[in-house]
């Protein structure tokens, strides 16, 4: 077996290895030289110094996998026909099966020549890098108002940074909430703060050798001694060109991670998982999902026992102290209602419906009342849309 990606969702797919009772050689890469670290902090904790590098370790003390671990090198092909996972050093893994989890990298904003003072939030390496930034104070810019851009700002608020975030939707999580939850988020920023620019498109980064400014659509000029940009991810996939793996937003994956080549499978966020409840593919870049597959893709592997069951997508993010919670898919609600609480407390639960069903649940705190909301989401069987014959690339 040749786990390839060695951050979560490749840890948890080794572990379901070990657990469904496979006993071979277990092989993971990894590109990045650091054993596998727990991401979520990063944005938080890590940034904000109260948490350090040994307290992202994912693996338990004392836990033994049995896995031979080749880490700092990048896989740059897979070859089909002799099953083969091919390094940047040379070396050539064969394996039997393959659990592809490479994940996904930055998004950057097109510039002539990188600037002193712009960072991206992906790795433990950037997370060291943009900390000791963050700890001279001073004005921030955050491009792209999703979770990292959010939880960044949250962050830089509470460490005394003057914080701007510009976000080209109408509010910032839209993608995800809809506008109108959106705009409950950006309020919560707001209370703190942080001043947010909705619907604003980046037309450069300023400066001489070190960032100076942002430069909006509209001409304005934002001042900024730091910039982080968080603008979304693209799924680290190029190195699987021309392996027979279909390619499409990501690795094309069944409702149980199996790609086009038999034996392959994906997890994490490179993999574009079938949805049967909405009937297409989509990436979920949620650490939820990235543990959580791992268990049903590796059943679909060693198909010696029923997978486990699939949850809805899921995350969380903390910040000024409020968790917030989601689960589901707001794509086709016909709408949103608070069914608990208010949304001006910042303390409430709200449910997406299609029809008389419950698609997606949302809350403010509230944690054991998002916990009963969760479990109507199962959607009805014959609610759902069968995958498409041969949809398996």
């Amino acid at each position: 077996m040749a786990v390839v990606g060695a951050s979560l969702a490749g840890l948890s797919a080794a572990r379901s290895l070990r657990r469904r009772g496979y006993d071979g050689r277990l092989v993971v890469i990894g590109a990045e030289p650091h054993r596998p670290y727990d991401r979520s902090p990063l944005s938080k904790g890590f940034l904000a110094g109260t948490t350090e590098a040994a307290g992202l370790a994912l693996e338990a003390d004392g836990e033994e996998l049995a896995a031979e671990w080749l880490l700092g090198t990048a896989a740059v092909g897979l070859d089909r026909r002799d099953r083969a996972v091919r390094l940047a050093d040379g070396r050539r893994i064969r394996a039997d099966k393959v659990v592809i989890a490479t994940g996904a990298e930055p998004r950057t904003l097109p510039s002539p020549e990188p600037l002193a003072g712009v960072h991206v939030l992906r790795t433990l390496d950037d997370a060291v890098t943009l900390r000791q930034a963050m700890r001279r104070g001073g004005r921030l810019v955050v491009i792209g108002g999703g979770l990292i851009g959010l939880e960044v700002a949250a962050t830089a608020r509470a460490l005394g940074l003057t914080v701007t975030v510009v976000e080209a939707a109408p509010a910032p999580l839209a993608g995800p909430l809809g506008p109108r939850m959106g705009s409950v988020v950006a309020a919560l920023h707001a209370d703190h703060g942080v001043r947010l620019l909705c619907g604003a498109g980046v037309r450069a980064v300023r400066g001489a050798s070190r960032v100076e400014a942002v430069v909006l659509d509209d001409g304005r000029l934002l001042p900024a001694d730091t910039v982080v940009v968080g603008i979304g991810a693209r799924p680290c996939v190029q190195w699987l060109a021309g392996s027979g793996v279909a390619l499409r937003g990501g690795v094309c994956c069944d409702a149980a991670g199996r790609t086009s080549v038999p034996d392959v499978v994906a997890v994490g966020d490179c993999a574009a998982w079938y949805d049967p409840a909405t009937g297409r593919r989509r990436r979920d870049e949620y650490w939820s999902c990235a543990r959580e597959r791992s268990a049903v893709a590796v059943a679909a592997l060693l198909p010696s026992g029923p997978p486990p069951p699939r949850r809805p997508p899921y995350f969380w993010s903390d910040q000024y102290g409020v968790r917030i919670r989601f689960a589901g898919d707001v794509a086709g609600a016909d709408g949103v209602s608070v069914v608990e609480g208010d949304t001006g407390s910042r303390s409430f639960v709200a449910v997406y419906r299609r029809g008389e069903r419950p698609v997606a649940v949302l809350a403010m705190d509230r944690a054991r009342s998002f916990t009963r909301f969760c479990a109507e989401l199962t959607a009805d069987p014959a609610a759902r849309t069968p995958e498409p014959a041969g949809s398996g690339a």
